[in-house]
């Protein structure tokens, strides 16, 4: 089954380490719907409900039904021929745990939502869920100080003074699918909504395959319906060291990109 829209992806990018050898499986066949099925069957990947996920047809999804109740209630994945879509089922994929707890996180403001009061209402948890879905970086360190230095918008010291930590202690996983997308044509301004993963030094030493299974469980048991929009920080993904060329102290003084921390008029820092 053809699709040029597969041709656009270079995959020597390092953002996309996360998800590499579950598309190496897929791209190897000449039907990639039928190889992500087949490797769905293969994992035992089944919904909280224990329905098997399947990836069907944009057109099976009923008119009028929500996307995630769907998938909530059939296992079935809705997929569109393009980029955005194929990167979510390598999400699915590789880290089913976070996508299974994320669905049931979804399915149930949904169903919350339709017994509202006030239907219209998507409400926090289920924004947050989305985002994360969508959007999401898992950040990954051993130290507790360097999150405090993300959350601050410490630019300089966390790429710059703190570089050589970067693999060692600390670790960039891409989760949102359209965090993915937007990447294939990558520009300096593109920010994700990073998710902080406190690890022992033990982790930065396991292989691959165990550094994605610890992930996989360690966030699925940190998603919770108390959900929330304050639990990111940004994160500019191309200033990851290495992720980027001529990362230099211009590169990051660039403050349309690296924003500093603001103040509101109430004076707390907030994320911008």
């Amino acid at each position: 089954m053809e699709a040029p829209f597969l041709d656009e992806i270079d995959w020597r990018r390092p953002w996309l380490a996360s998800v590499r050898e579950t598309a190496e499986s897929i791209l190897r066949t000449t039907d990639w719907r039928a190889a992500l099925d087949d490797a769905a069957l293969c994992s035992g990947l089944f919904n909280h409900r224990g329905m098997p996920i399947r990836f069907v047809l944009q057109s099976d999804l009923p008119p009028g039904t929500a996307y995630e109740a769907y998938i909530s209630a059939s296992g079935c994945v809705p997929t569109r021929d393009n980029l955005h879509d194929f990167f979510n089922a390598l999400v699915w994929l590789t880290f089913p745990r976070i996508k299974v707890r994320l669905n049931a996180i979804q399915a149930s403001e949904i169903a919350h939502n339709e017994t509202s009061t006030s239907p219209k209402v998507r409400g926090g948890v289920r924004d947050a869920a989305t985002i994360f879905d969508e959007n999401a970086a898992l950040l990954v360190l051993r130290d507790a100080e360097m999150l405090d230095a993300f959350r601050a918008h410490r630019w300089i010291e966390v790429f710059m003074d703190r570089r050589e930590v970067f693999g060692r202690e600390c670790e960039v996983w891409l989760f949102g699918h359209a965090l993915m997308e937007k990447l294939v044509r990558p520009y300096k301004a593109i920010t994700a909504h990073a998710w902080p993963v406190l690890a022992d030094s033990e982790f930065f030493s396991l292989p691959e395959s165990e550094k994605t299974a610890w992930i996989d469980e360690a966030v699925s048991r940190q998603l919770t319906g108390n959900l929330a929009n304050s639990s990111f920080t940004p994160l500019p993904v191309l200033g990851v060291p290495d992720w980027w060329d001529g990362q230099d102290r211009g590169f990051y003084d660039d403050l349309s990109v690296f924003r500093p921390k603001r103040r509101d008029s109430r004076g707390p820092l907030r994320d911008i």
